[in-house]
């Protein structure tokens, strides 16, 4: 989520964060007191936002986003203290730069990771409303066939599950990075289902609608982090 009054730079800031591959703009305010009526309705991790704004200023919103990783951008160096108490993970300064938006947004991925290490589930929005998963359930996931933003994650007892508007980067920002690893562009899978595998292919001990194993396609892309993992 975004806030910044001023249009052009809260533009700017939309622009700079859809370069980002691990971000997905859910909603651009330009408005404090529209963004706190409002903001309770979106499923978001993260939000960025300007410090200095009439009315309710950065400071006071962030004091009510609770457990919501918080990016303060400012021209004003007087409220790093303030925002530092707010546990906030960064305080970039403006005008911002595209690297040093990067590496606010690396410290957030970071402090992910490391709450998702003694985790042992997430909560995922799906066609059937809201669910726990928990990570020793998850076994596959790939891209809905019917919507691409949706996708299709298949648990150990062979349910499925719809998740509705997620992408595979922000999946694997909450999923524990020792144990799944995308495979490809339109799928990804729990390392524990891992039979064998050679450069091209991995071939699973799932079977889902067949007496056959489900066998995958092991991409070019991402075939470097997938050999990495397994030798963990």
């Amino acid at each position: 989520m975004l806030l910044d009054d001023e249009l052009p730079g809260l533009s700017y800031l939309k622009l700079l964060c859809e370069q980002i591959p691990e971000l997905d703009v859910v909603r651009a305010f330009n408005d404090p007191e529209v963004f706190l009526k409002e903001f309770s309705a979106f499923d978001f991790d993260l939000c960025i936002l300007d410090i200095e704004m009439p009315g309710t200023n950065g400071i006071q919103v962030a004091t009510l986003l609770k457990d919501k990783s918080v990016i303060f951008t400012t021209a004003y160096k007087d409220y790093a203290s303030d925002a530092f108490d707010l546990d906030a993970t960064d305080y970039v300064m403006k005008p911002v730069k595209f690297d040093r938006l990067q590496q606010a947004v690396n410290k957030v991925i970071k402090r992910f990771e490391t709450e998702n290490k003694t985790a042992k589930r997430i909560r995922l929005n799906t066609d059937k409303g809201s669910a726990l998963i928990y990570f020793d359930q998850l076994v596959y996931v790939r891209t809905s066939e019917v919507d691409s933003r949706d996708k299709a994650a298949y648990l150990v007892t062979g349910a499925n599950l719809q998740l509705k508007n997620i992408s595979f980067e922000k999946l694997i920002s909450l999923l524990p990075s020792d144990e799944f690893c995308r495979i490809n562009k339109k799928e990804l899978i729990a390392l524990s289902c891992v039979q064998y595998f050679s450069t091209e292919q991995i071939t699973t001990n799932l079977h889902f609608q067949a007496d056959k194993p489900l066998v995958l396609a092991l991409g070019e892309t991402y075939r470097a982090e997938f050999i990495r993992k397994t030798k963990r």
